[in-house]
C-alpha cells in the first residue's frame, strides 16, 4: 500500500469520525420550546395556569391570545380576588409573554450549535497566455465539527439557565401582582375611612362655626375644629391620590386596557389568620428551593466545564481540512489532486489569556454563589421576622386597640346622653375611633405585604440569576471562540 493511499484513508477516517461525533451532538427543536417545565414549575409552586400565546407569521389570527382574553374576562366578571389577580397577570401580562420568547432564542442557539458548519470553497485562477494555474479547494473546519458535542452541551446549559430565569420572572410577577392587589384594596378601604373622618370633622367644624356666630363658642376652639377639618380634607385627598396610583399599578401588571380596567375590587382585605405560619427550618427550606441559588449553582458548574474546554483548545482554535486539485500549464493538462490542511500555529498566543479569563470567571462565580447562599439565608430570616412582627402588630390592633376605642366610644355616648360631656367631645372620640380602625387596615395591609415578601424570599431574586447568567454567557463566548 503506497503512502498516497494511506494518507487518503487517514483523511477519510478523520472526516467520518468528525461527522459521527457531530451528529451525536445534534439537537432539534422541541414541540413547546421548553415551556412545559416553566408551566409545571408554576403549577407546583403557586398552583396557577400559564399560557404562551405563540403567534404565527403567516396568519393574522392568534387563537392562543383569543383564549387568554376570554379567560381573563371571565375572571373579571366578579369582584377580583388576590388569586384571580395573579392568574390574570400570568396569562395577560405582555412583558411576561415577551420573556417567554427568551426560550425560543436560547433554543435556536442550542439547535444551531448542534448543526454542522458549512464547508468552505476557495478558487484561485491565474494565467499568462496559454499557461494557467487553477487551484480549487473544498475544506471543512474539522475542529468545529469535533467540538460540536461540547458546544451543544454548553448551549444546553444556557438553555436550562434561561428556563430557570423565565421561571423566576413568572414567580416574581405573581408576587408583585399580589402585593399590588393588597395595596389597591387597602387604598380603597383607606379612602372610605378617610372620607368618614372628613365627614365627622366637617360636621364638627360647621357646628363650631354656628355656635361661634351666636357667641357660644370661643375663637380658639373654633379654630381648632377648623384645623381638624382641614387636616382631614388633606388626608382624604392624599388617600384618593394613593388609591388611583395603586389601582393603576395593578392594571399595568394585569395587562388590562379598554373597558376591562373597570373591574371591581372587594371592600376589604382578607381577615388576619388565626395564627402565623411556623417555619422552624426556614433557612434550609429556602436554600433547597430558591431558584436563584439553583441557577447560580448550575452556572458555576457550567463555568467549570467551560474552563475545561478553554484548556483543551488553548493551542489550536482552527483546524481545516479538505480535498484540493491544481492545474498548471495548458488547460488540456490533467489536474493534480491532493488535500489541504490549515491550522492555527500557536506562535505568539499560547492561549494563556483565554484560560486565565475562564479561570477568573469561574472563581468569580464560585464567590458569587457563596455570597448568594449567605444573602439568601439573611433575606429569609429578615422576611420571616417581618412577617411575624407585622402579624403581632395587626393582631394587637384587632384584639386590643380597636375594641378599646369602641368601648371608649360607647361609654362616651352614654355620658353624652346623660349630658355629662359635650357634642365636640363625642365628635372627637368618633374621629379617634375611625382612626384606630384605619390603623388596623394599615397593619393588616402590612401583614399581607410581608407575607408576599416572605413567599418571594423563599423563591429567590431574579437579579441574582441575571448576574450569574451574564457571567456564564461571557465565558461561553470565550470558550466557543
Amino acid at each position: 500500500m503506497n503512502l498516497k493511499l494511506i494518507r487518503r484513508i487517514m483523511l477519510i477516517n478523520a472526516v467520518v469520525a468528525a461527522l459521527l461525533l457531530a451528529l451525536a451532538g445534534c439537537a432539534s427543536f422541541t414541540p413547546d420550546g421548553g415551556f412545559s417545565s416553566i408551566e409545571q414549575a408554576t403549577k407546583e409552586r403557586i398552583g396557577k395556569d400559564l399560557k404562551w400565546a405563540r403567534g404565527t407569521t403567516n396568519t393574522n389570527s392568534n387563537t392562543g391570545q383569543d383564549a387568554i382574553t376570554e379567560r381573563v374576562r371571565d375572571l373579571l366578571k366578579n369582584p377580583l380576588s388576590a388569586d384571580d389577580a395573579v392568574q390574570i397577570a400570568l396569562l395577560n401580562n405582555r412583558g411576561l409573554q415577551a420573556s417567554f420568547y427568551d426560550l425560543g432564542i436560547s433554543e435556536a442557539d442550542l439547535v444551531e450549535a448542534g448543526r454542522l458548519s458549512n464547508p468552505h470553497f476557495s478558487l484561485r485562477r491565474a494565467n499568462a497566455g496559454d499557461e494557467y494555474t487553477i487551484e480549487q479547494t473544498l475544506t471543512i473546519n474539522l475542529l468545529s465539527w469535533l467540538t460540536i458535542p461540547l458546544k451543544t452541551e454548553m448551549e444546553k446549559r444556557r438553555f436550562e439557565q434561561t428556563q430557570r430565569m423565565v421561571s423566576m420572572e413568572v414567580l416574581r410577577l405573581a408576587a408583585e401582582t399580589r402585593k399590588a392587589y393588597i395595596l389597591a384594596v387597602s387604598a380603597e378601604e383607606n379612602v372610605r375611612y378617610m372620607n368618614k373622618v372628613k365627614t365627622v370633622a366637617e360636621s364638627s367644624a360647621e357646628l363650631a362655626r354656628r355656635m361661634a356666630s351666636v357667641g357660644n363658642f370661643n375663637k380658639l376652639s373654633q379654630a381648632r375644629e377648623q384645623g381638624f377639618y382641614a387636616d382631614a380634607a388633606l388626608n382624604h385627598a392624599r388617600a384618593a391620590q394613593n388609591q388611583v396610583g395603586a389601582r393603576e399599578r395593578l392594571i399595568r401588571l394585569l395587562g388590562l386596557s379598554g373597558e376591562d380596567i373597570n373591574f371591581k375590587l372587594p371592600e376589604r382585605l382578607p381577615d388576619l389568620p388565626n395564627a402565623p405560619d411556623d417555619l422552624p427550618n426556614v433557612e434550609q427550606v429556602a436554600l433547597a428551593q430558591r431558584l436563584d441559588v439553583q441557577a447560580m449553582r448550575l452556572g458555576t458548574e457550567s463555568l467549570a466545564k467551560n474552563l475545561g474546554l478553554s484548556k483543551a483548545t488553548r493551542f489550536i482554535n482552527v483546524l481545516e481540512i479538505g480535498p484540493t486539485r491544481i492545474l498548471e500549464g495548458p488547460k488540456s493538462n490533467p489536474y493534480k489532486k491532493g488535500f489541504e490542511v490549515s491550522l492555527e500555529i500557536p506562535l505568539f498566543d499560547w492561549g494563556s489569556a483565554k484560560v486565565a479569563k475562564s479561570e477568573s470567571l469561574y472563581m468569580q462565580s464560585v464567590n458569587r454563589l457563596a455570597e448568594a447562599a449567605i444573602n439568601a439565608r439573611s433575606e429569609v430570616r429578615e422576611s420571616y421576622l417581618g412577617y411575624r412582627v407585622t402579624y403581632d402588630i395587626a393582631k394587637h390592633y384587632r384584639d386590643e386597640v380597636v375594641p378599646i376605642r369602641k368601648r371608649i366610644a360607647d361609654e362616651n355616648l352614654l355620658r353624652y346622653n346623660g349630658m355629662l360631656i359635650g357634642v365636640f367631645d363625642l365628635l372627637a372620640d368618633a374621629r379617634a375611633q375611625i382612626t384606630s380602625v384605619n390603623g388596623y387596615i394599615d397593619a393588616l395591609r402590612d401583614f399581607w405585604l410581608a407575607k408576599a415578601d416572605l413567599d418571594m424570599a423563599m423563591i429567590g431574586k431574579p437579579s441574582m440569576t441575571a448576574t450569574n447568567t451574564t457571567s456564564m454567557m461571557a465565558s461561553d463566548a470565550s470558550a466557543g471562540h
